[in-house]
Formats: structure tokens, C-alpha cells, sequence
């Protein structure tokens, strides 16, 4: 979950890899730390805390010039965020300097051999363990850098990405990847390293994404050479033209990229249908649904995993499948998935989502569902990722880069997805009339513009989260499609704010958390018109009678819950099975303004990082 960022060629490398290193933030920030060759020596500075901490420490510590570098930032595994805990690691002797993103598993082990061979160790990381592993090799063995690399990570066990510098051999970096992304940059006698494209993206839109098990040599003057780390045979790296720009990754004026990615979704939904859904003609075209029809159609059932946000998506998916194409629907924890010995067989299809693409608990639930025969298809938004390749088919969300740790438009772009795939296949089985088909294309083409307009409730969430700002617990209850809803609406609090918070359906309020409710607790219930409502009016008087503050989300117009809530907020009316589009997006900027008033990092909060690709 760390971010690596590399270059080497003519210019300056500092700025480069700062630059880089703040926009990779997102994927770690409890220390960073960065490394300059200045023809002769390596300058290292590393510390505790944020990118700018860093920057302030490196400028007024260690000389910057140079035209190679490397640079990480870091969400910690092995041992506690501190200095010494930093990346880059060096080796014994100081040539050797490494940045990583991953676990190695068996570096007690390991570490055990090199010290019994002399190495000594100042920090609690397992990556010190890989660089000096990677040195005795180089000097036992009599090889060069790149094949010691190969070598060593052939006795690891685990998951990395690294890159890896030897001062002695300024003109080349060496990286490799297992399960977790690296990319390099492509320029005119230059190169650049990261975990993803957007430290390079402003100045090369060519890029090689290593495959898991590869490795290359990156060297100034020739072409990159990848390899298989298992057995060395030589891989012809494929150059692919970026299509990220440079605006979707800058905040563009809005104080957090959260917010930024909330106003998003009205396009980035236009983006995930746009090409896909014809609703004038009443088509919808999915060539990873296309090309594997039958497979869906003879499906026993599908089974989903995911994490997260994306599990909340995958739960608002079940009800859409179920309803709209009949097709039984378990949503599992892809963390738990691969440890229960699930029954997969060959009739089942696997609907694999995530954000990134990386997600280490995914990725192993697709090698279980693959090993077992079953058909999986991916829904992720990163193109290229580890995900989109190891699938048989899939779909990509097309949102744009989520900057912002807590995910917004992911889960509403995910849900576009799967809405699409159970129309599709509702339409091919004939479980959803011709009529019905057409008017949820239609109203599907509506969704962008009535999440424009629940964006117009911001100025009165804002008023509602400054009477709630100090809360210490809030519950949160939702039935139906916008149980997942009440989950996801939940999760973004505790993720962003810090405030305790827990998601119910709301019949199971009787149940348990009724006991909670007093005048201090403030309710959050989503309310709309379609589904259940009177059972949810019911709800809400439950908790009014106990004295419960109640936050309805509701239907425009709705006056019944009006005259029983303390706070309603209004989304545009629409069929119940697209509501959470819309009744999402309320609770993303109410956790939003709530973490902003207490002061929270909001992009960055605490202990998190945006791609999990540890387990």
C-alpha cells in the first residue's frame, strides 16, 4: 500500500520524485523518504509524517542535485511509522538502496541466515532483510545487480513491488513486481518508476505495467529488458499509451479531492454508461457480457467478492441481479472468502470488484474461484491493473483517477456497472419486460442529472452537519436497496471523521442497537418513497418515541417523514433499484463537511491507504 517513485536521465530528479511522491500520497503516508545520486554518493532523507515533512527535512539536510533517484511514501507493516522504519532501505555496506511495497513473509528466516552471516540490522522492516539478502547474493554468487535481484526474490515468499539502486552502477535501476503495480515511464532518454502513472504523467504518455512475476533492468541509453523472475526467460514489454490527464489528478480548485470526486459523479457516471447504453435504441453493449453470454445465462449463481466500498456495491448488486435477471446472488468478503473452503464449481460466475484492481483479498479470491473452474468476471476502474488481466472478462467503471482515500465515485460507478450487467441479462432471459427494459434505460440517462441536483442540497448538509459535528455514535438504517446504502453511508464516517457509526436494516433496529437510541443519538434514515416506506415511517417513529435525532433522506415532497424528523434532506424520485445512486450522495458529503469542521486530513485519513494490496 506504499507509494514507489523512481527516476533516472538528465534532469534534475529531485523535484520529479517529490512531485511524484505527493501525488501517490494516496497510497501511504505515515513516513516518506527519498534517496538523490550526485555522481558520487547517495544523499538519503527519510522521516515520520507526510510528503511535506519530507520535503521541509530533505531541503534543509541533504544536497538535491542529481539525475537519479528513488522516493517512497509509506503505510507501515513491519515495524512502527518512524525514521529509522523509513524508506529507502541501503544494505551493509551502503551501495545498495530499495524502496518497497509489499510483505515478505519469511524474513524472520531470512533475517535469522544474514545475521548468522554477519549482517546486523537498525530497523524492524522486512525490506532492510530483501536489500541485504540482495547484497550477499551479488557477493557470494559473484553476479550483478539484476540477477541477484532475480535470485533473491526467488527465495522470498510474499508480495512486492521494488525498485532497486546500486551506487556503483549509477546508469540503471533495477524493479519487479508480485501483487503489487509498478509501472515506468517511457521518455526520451529518461525513465520514471512508480506504483502508478500519475507521477509520470505530465511528462510521457508511454508506459510498461510489469506483470506479476517480472522484472526489469532499467537502464539510461538502452531499451527496458523484463524478464520472469522464476525462471529468466526474456519478456517483450508492451509500451501503452497513457489516456490519464494531467486535470483529472489536480484538485481543480476544490479544497479536497473527496469533494472534488463527489462532484464528479454526475460525469463519471455519464463515462461508465457512455458507449455501453444506447436507451434511444434500447441497447446495451458490454463486450465482456457479449462474449460470454451463456455463461451468465447458465449460471447456478453468482457469486461477488469484494472489500470495502466495493462489498457495498456488490451488496446493492445482489438485489439488482436477484430482482432484475433472477439470478441467486451471494456477496462474500473477499478477505474471508478464500479461508472458509468455499463450494465453487464450474457453473458459478465470480464478479470480482475494486477500485484500484490490486486489492491483494481479491486478487486471491480470483486465483480460488479460478482454480475451481468458475467464470470470473472484473469490475474495476484502473486500467491495467492486476485485476483486469488475471479475470476472464470484465468491465472497467471508467470514473478516472480516485485520489481521495475515502471512495465516492467508485461505488456509485460500480453500481452503473452491475445495473447494466443485470439489465442485459434481464433483458436476454426475459425476466424483465420489454416495457420496464426501455424505461430504465430511459431513467438510468436521468441519473447524472438528478445527482446534479442532490448535489444542491450541499449548503443545507452543511447546516445539518455542524449541529452533529461533535457526536460521539451514529447509527445509520436503510432497507432494501438502500440497506447498502445505510452500510457504505456508515463506513464513510468512521473512515473520514473518526465518529463511531454503524449501519443497520432497519427492521433489525429492534433488535439490538434500539438499546443505543437516546437524545444523543443522532439516526440517519433513508427514507424514499419507493420500497419500503411505511415500514421505514414505522422505523423513524420508533426512535422519535426514545428520542432519537432523526437525519431522514428522503424523496422530494415527502411530508410525512418531514413532520416526524428533526433534519430531512431531499434526493430526486427514481425506481428503487437505482436509489442508491442518488441516496449515497447525501451521506458522502455529510461525512465529508463533519470530518472538515473537526479537522481531519480528509483525503488522507488515519491508518488507511487507498490501495490494499497487503492481506
Amino acid at each position: 500500500m506504499c507509494g514507489i517513485v523512481g527516476y533516472i536521465g538528465k534532469q534534475d530528479a529531485y523535484p520529479i520524485i517529490l512531485k511524484g511522491l505527493k501525488r501517490l500520497e494516496y497510497r501511504g503516508y505515515d513516513s516518506a523518504g527519498i534517496a538523490i545520486f550526485d555522481g558520487q554518493d547517495l544523499n538519503v532523507c527519510k522521516t515520520k509524517g507526510k510528503v511535506a515533512d519530507l520535503q521541509k527535512k530533505c531541503e534543509s539536510e541533504i544536497t538535491l542535485q542529481g539525475t537519479v533517484g528513488i522516493g517512497h511514501t509509506r503505510w507501515a507493516t513491519h515495524g512502527e511509522p518512524n525514521d529509522v522504519n523509513s524508506h529507502p532501505h541501503y544494505s551493509n555496506s551502503g551501495n545498495l538502496a530499495i524502496i518497497h511495497n509489499g510483505i515478505i513473509e519469511n524474513y524472520e528466516s531470512l533475517k535469522t541466515e544474514l545475521q548468522n552471516r554477519g549482517y546486523t540490522f537498525s530497523s524492524d522492516t522486512d525490506t532492510e532483510v530483501l536489500v541485504n539478502l540482495i547484497e550477499d547474493i551479488m557477493i557470494n554468487e559473484e553476479v550483478k545487480l539484476g540477477k541477484a535481484v532475480q535470485i533473491a526474490l526467488n527465495q522470498t515468499i510474499g508480495a512486492y513491488a521494488i525498485a532497486v539502486f546500486d551506487k556503483t552502477k549509477t546508469n540503471e535501476i533495477v524493479v519487479a513486481r508480485l501483487g503489487s503495480p509498478l509501472a515506468i515511464g517511457v521518455g526520451e532518454d529518461e525513465y520514471y518508476i512508480a506504483s502508478d502513472a500519475s507521477p509520470f504523467i505530465e511528462y510521457t504518455k508511454k508506459a510498461i505495467y510489469l506483470e506479476d512475476g517480472e522484472m526489469a533492468v532499467v537502464r539510461l541509453g538502452k531499451r527496458v529488458k523484463v524478464r520472469k523472475i522464476k525462471d529468466d526467460s526474456l519478456v517483450d514489454p508492451y509500451v501503452q499509451k497513457l489516456q490519464m490527464n494531467l486535470d483529472q489528478i489536480e484538485k481543480a480548485g476544490y479544497d479536497h479531492f473527496m469533494l472534488k470526486e463527489i462532484y464528479e459523479q454526475p460525469s463519471a457516471i455519464k463515462d461508465t454508461y457512455r458507449g455501453r447504453m444506447l436507451a434511444d435504441q434500447g441497447i446495451i453493449r458490454m463486450a465482456g457480457v457479449d462474449d460470454n453470454l451463456e455463461k451468465f445465462l447458465n449460471a447456478k449463481r453468482i457469486i461477488v467478492v469484494a472489500c470495502g466500498t466495493s462489498w457495498h456495491a456488490g451488496l446493492v448488486s445482489e438485489y439488482i441481479f436477484e430482482d432484475l435477471a433472477r439470478i441467486p446472488v451471494e456477496v462474500e468478503y473477499a478477505s474471508e472468502f478464500r479461508y472458509r473452503n468455499p463450494v465453487i464449481d464450474k457453473d458459478d460466475v465470480v464478479i470480482a470488484i475494486s477500485q484500484s484492481g490490486e486489492t491483494a483479498d481479491t486478487m486471491a479470491a480470483i486465483k480460488l474461484a479460478k482454480e475451481n473452474g468458475a467464470f470470473v468476471f472484473g469490475v474495476c476502474n484502473v486500467v491495467g491493473s492486476s485485476i483486469s488481466r488475471e479475470t476472464h472478462a470484465g468491465a472497467y467503471t471508467h470514473a478516472g483517477p480516485e485520489i481521495g482515500v475515502a471512495s465516492t465515485k467508485a461505488f456509485t460507478t460500480q453500481i452503473t456497472v452491475l445495473s447494466l450487467m443485470a439489465l442485459k441479462l434481464g433483458k436476454a432471459k426475459g425476466s424483465i419486460s420489454n416495457s420496464d427494459y426501455h424505461m430504465y434505460l430511459n431513467e438510468m440517462e436521468q441519473i447524472p442529472a438528478k445527482i446534479e441536483k442532490a448535489l444542491k442540497s450541499n449548503t443545507h448538509i452543511v447546516e445539518v452537519a455542524d449541529v452533529y459535528k461533535n457526536a460521539k455514535n451514529c447509527l445509520y438504517l436503510g432497507r432494501g436497496y438502500n440497506f447498502p446504502v445505510a452500510l457504505e453511508g456508515a463506513l464513510k464516517l468512521k473512515e473520514i471523521s473518526y465518529i463511531h457509526a454503524e449501519g443497520y436494516p432497519a427492521a433489525e433496529m429492534k433488535h439490538g442497537p434500539i438499546a443505543l437510541i437516546d437524545e444523543h443519538m443522532p439516526v440517519v434514515v433513508i427514507a424514499t418513497k419507493k420500497g419500503h416506506y411505511e415500514k421505514v415511517v414505522s422505523n423513524i417513529q420508533e426512535i422519535k418515541s426514545r428520542k432519537g435525532k432523526i437525519i431522514a433522506i428522503v424523496t422530494e415532497g415527502d411530508t410525512s417523514v418531514k413532520n416526524m424528523a428533526d433534519h430531512v434532506i431531499e434526493v430526486p424520485e427514481t425506481f428503487e433499484a437505482l436509489t442508491p445512486l442518488l441516496t449515497t450522495i447525501p451521506l458522502q458529503l455529510f461525512s465529508y463537511h463533519i470530518a472538515v469542521m473537526l479537522g481531519k486530513n480528509v483525503d488522507q485519513p488515519r491508518n488507511l491507504a487507498k490501495s490494499v494490496t497487503v492481506e
